[in-house]
């Protein structure tokens, strides 16, 4: 069947073969059924969260209950990153609206692809984004920050333990930047912290990026 196909069989035997081929650390496979993909015309964020997102998250829960080794799992990110360079020439060559989000995951994180995604998602809808990447320092985001005044901070944690973490620099960039919006997400709160997270003002935690998407739409400057 054609990978653009609408048939959720369709689908699943897409990502059954490119989770197969992910978890064996065969990167031309992997290639392979992203690149159909892409040539298929697929949505970029259906792309994103049905295979990328959906695959990392799956392989992370293998790691968690021991099913898959440490190496397999940074093996499997280390492809993915890979595969998300393809997506460029589309996300930049979309018309800019005027808006600009800052993008990081915060000290000690150093699961970077969850971040990358929300800022390609950003430069798909014509945002500015500017992507730290993983394990940024408080006092350089603060500063960048300062120096570039965006309309929103987007904070990626993938691993629960980096939860302290986040919810201490979104407490730091509230109380310097009072009024900028931040937004808050990663695989990190299936296992909590929302409402901590919401009780600094200002905090919003997005589940997907269907959502993540949906704010930027009311966020812009068509937007009524």
């Amino acid at each position: 069947m054609s990978p653009n196909t609408t048939s959720g069989t369709a689908t699943n035997e897409a990502y059954a073969r490119y989770l197969e081929a992910l978890l064996a650390g065969d990167r031309q496979r992997c290639r392979r059924e992203f690149e159909a993909w892409l040539a298929a015309g697929t949505d970029l964020r259906t792309l994103y969260q049905d295979f990328i997102q959906r695959s990392l998250y799956e392989v992370g829960e293998l790691w968690e209950r021991g099913r898959v080794s440490v190496a397999t799992e940074h093996l499997a990110t280390a492809i993915t990153e890979s595969l998300l360079s393809l997506v460029y020439p589309r996300l930049f060559n979309q018309p800019h609206v005027g808006r600009t989000a800052v993008v990081t995951c915060t000290a000690n994180e150093y699961h970077q692809i969850g971040g990358k995604m929300v800022a390609d998602l950003f430069e798909l809808n014509g945002w500015r984004g500017y992507f730290l990447g993983a394990s940024t320092p408080a006092c350089d985001l603060l500063h960048l920050i300062e120096e570039k005044r965006p309309d929103v901070v987007a904070l990626s944690v993938t691993v629960y333990f980096g939860m302290e973490g986040l919810l201490r620099t979104a407490a730091e960039i509230r109380s310097q930047f009072p009024t900028v919006p931040i937004l808050v997400g990663g695989q990190a709160f299936r296992w909590g912290g929302r409402e901590r997270a919401e009780q600094i003002g200002g905090v919003q935690y997005l589940p997907s990026l269907t959502e993540l998407e949906s704010w930027m739409q009311s966020h812009s400057p068509h937007a009524t």
